[in-house]
């Protein structure tokens, strides 16, 4: 007897929200090292800074009918000065990635939550190949970096693109399409 292959369950939606839980903060954690240490060597065991002391954590829920389940997604944000604020280790989980729109709802949620607490500048420093995703969601170059060895873009979000969204613990539902 042939047994076809079995698909790993996508759900058609995640909850994205600020990280509010422990279990939540945890996820984020494990969900950079897997990234940023286990995948693409940027770091040896872990990518933790002093800007996690400080930094907003976000995440993207996956869910089981109506119960989340697991981090599949995180970006942090930080005000570095008055209105200034950075975005910085975006990371969705490689099982989600062809998922499509998290990495997007991510950004959006970072800088709208961002605007409602008076950001009036938001900027990133993006790996290079993630460059034209953070230009279709309204984001300009201001330099080429490199950063541990590896290309990077110093961008700048257009505020006037994110309205300022003043719920962010709870966040709302990011609706994806399936890939195939």
């Amino acid at each position: 007897m042939i047994f076809e292959p079995v698909r790993p369950f996508v759900p058609g939606g995640y909850q994205i929200k600020w990280a509010t839980d422990p279990w939540e903060v945890a996820g984020a954690m494990a969900l950079r090292r897997d990234v940023f240490c286990a995948e693409q060597g940027l770091f040896d065991a872990s990518d933790r800074d002093a800007i996690d002391d400080v930094a907003t954590p976000i995440v993207a829920l996956s869910s089981f009918v109506v119960a989340t389940d697991a981090v599949v997604g995180t970006v942090r944000i930080h005000e570095e000065a008055p209105g200034v604020w950075w975005g910085s280790r975006l990371a969705v989980a490689q099982s989600h990635r062809r998922v499509g729109a998290l990495g997007a709802s991510l950004i959006r949620l970072a800088v709208s939550s961002a605007h409602a607490r008076g950001c009036t500048r938001f900027l990133a420093h993006v790996q290079a190949q993630n460059g034209p995703l953070f230009r279709r969601l309204r984001w300009r170059t201001l330099e080429e970096i490199e950063l541990r060895g590896h290309p990077h873009l110093k961008m700048e979000a257009d505020l006037a693109f994110y309205p300022p969204f003043e719920t962010p613990q709870i966040g709302f539902l990011a609706l994806t399409r399936r890939a195939a």
